[in-house]
């Protein structure tokens, strides 16, 4: 039998812009995506067996713990692949909230693509992982590379660039649920009157300028979510008015961000949402870079 543990990283989107949409249904998209220390806990069993077998058990019962699962379907897709067999089973500790824009289940993926690799001893590089992995969604090969990262192409097409540097993230998913592909559907990305900074994005990341950065966070997906929505606005609001640099919803939403350069203020804003009911998951983050 062995054993082996994964912390499996939530992602935010520092800017996300989207170009069109392509003829296959997906959009084109140009993002640069971050890292935080909010992370799941995954731990793996693996026994002998003629064939492959998979279980999985978590501490949320709200979260499928069968062949829906993402981290269900890259076991199974890693097994078919490489011909493996055994049992394995996954212990998931969920802390990243779900739907929420923040690559939840497509870093658990990732996790297990990783561990899966690790466990039987797989010669099997990180792009051929991801090219495995975009077969089970766009953020997955961001996960499995795990470093800041611009995303172009649906999320596929990826270039590591400098990281966000140190400051205190404040994250705060409200009590509603979006559907990306609602979002994605009212998004009328070639009339879009105004378009993320993203050079000056890769550029200020390169300067480690926070203040550079900070000014350009920038989500055309808000114009639609924001809309139907406005517990997103004031969520942004209330973190501003704390001290926060800038506030920005992550992916499609609902989850907001907000960059402090102090613990204190990051805190004082995490009590006013929780204090002003417009979140019941808040966390007090950074973020993390490998």
């Amino acid at each position: 039998m062995k054993t082996l543990t994964r912390n499996a990283y939530a992602k935010v989107n520092l800017a996300l812009d989207v170009l069109r949409r392509r003829e296959d249904g997906y959009h084109d998209v140009c993002m640069i995506m971050q890292n935080l220390s909010l992370y799941d806990t995954l731990t793996f069993t693996v026994e002998e067996a003629d064939t492959l077998t998979i279980t999985l058990a978590c501490d949320k019962a709200f979260v499928p713990c069968d062949a829906r699962n993402l981290i269900y379907k890259a076991i199974a897709l890693m097994g078919e692949t490489y011909h493996l067999t055994g049992h394995v089973h996954v212990e998931l500790v969920k802390r990243i909230p779900v739907e929420a824009g923040m690559a939840g289940g497509s870093t658990d993926c990732a996790a297990a693509f990783h561990a899966m690799r690790e466990l039987y001893g797989l010669d099997v590089s990180d792009q051929e992982l991801m090219k495995l992995g975009v077969k089970l969604g766009a953020d997955v090969p961001y996960c499995i590379m795990a470093k800041t990262a611009l995303s172009e192409g649906i999320g596929e097409v990826l270039t590591e660039v400098a990281p966000l540097p140190d400051c205190f993230v404040v994250v705060a998913k409200p009590t509603i649920s979006v559907s990306t592909k609602m979002v994605y559907e009212n998004l009328h990305a070639n009339e879009l009157e105004k378009h993320p900074d993203i050079d000056g994005m890769v550029m200020a990341l390169e300067e480690q300028s926070l203040q550079g950065i900070t000014e350009r966070m920038e989500n055309v997906l808000e114009t639609v979510t924001e809309v139907r929505y406005p517990v997103i606005a004031e969520i942004k609001a209330c973190m501003k008015e704390c001290g926060a640099m800038n506030s920005l919803m992550s992916g499609s939403g609902p989850t907001v961000f907000g960059i402090f350069t102090e613990k204190e203020k990051a805190e004082k804003a995490a009590d006013a949402i929780r204090s002003r009911k417009l979140a019941k998951q808040v966390f007090v983050t950074q973020p993390y870079n490998v």
